[in-house]
């Protein structure tokens, strides 16, 4: 039941991240600045585009790869289905953060970084679930004889 939740959830967030990329894309300038170390680095808008496109369906591909080498395991793919969520919600915050960056309008880039951080950070947190669920589980919850 909760795999089919996890489902649904990271369905909703691919449409979410498409719609958040055709958003973004629209509103970038010709030419995109991704880094501002040294001379800048930009790289054209369509490149951008498809870059960002293929990074997206690489990561969410993987779901249907897990998909054929555990499909016994239900409580991994809803763990890995949540990862991936989590990623869709990082590129979501990101492009967001670059259309900002990119903007010619007067705005505090620095409002920006506490989202970038804190999503993160949840990646962090819901990679390292598992390993802990599994290792309560193993150690420290009483096994009935």
């Amino acid at each position: 039941m909760i795999l089919k939740l996890f489902r649904a959830v990271w369905f909703l967030s691919v449409l979410v991240v498409l719609a958040n990329l055709l958003y973004v894309y629209a509103s970038l300038p010709e030419q995109v600045v991704v880094s501002n170390e040294g001379e800048g680095t930009t790289l054209g808008r369509e490149w951008f585009f498809y870059i960002s496109m293929f990074l997206v369906v690489g990561i969410n591909v993987l779901v249907y790869l897990f998909k054929l080498f555990y499909a016994q395991d239900e409580g991994l793919r809803a763990w890995f289905h949540g990862l991936v969520i989590t990623f869709n919600i990082f590129i979501v915050i990101s492009l967001h953060a670059l259309s900002v960056y990119n903007s010619k309008e007067m705005f505090d880039h620095s409002l920006v970084s506490p989202y970038l951080l804190g999503s993160l950070a949840l990646i962090l947190l819901w990679a390292i679930s598992w390993p802990a669920y599994l290792f309560v589980q193993r150690f420290l919850v009483k096994q009935a004889v």
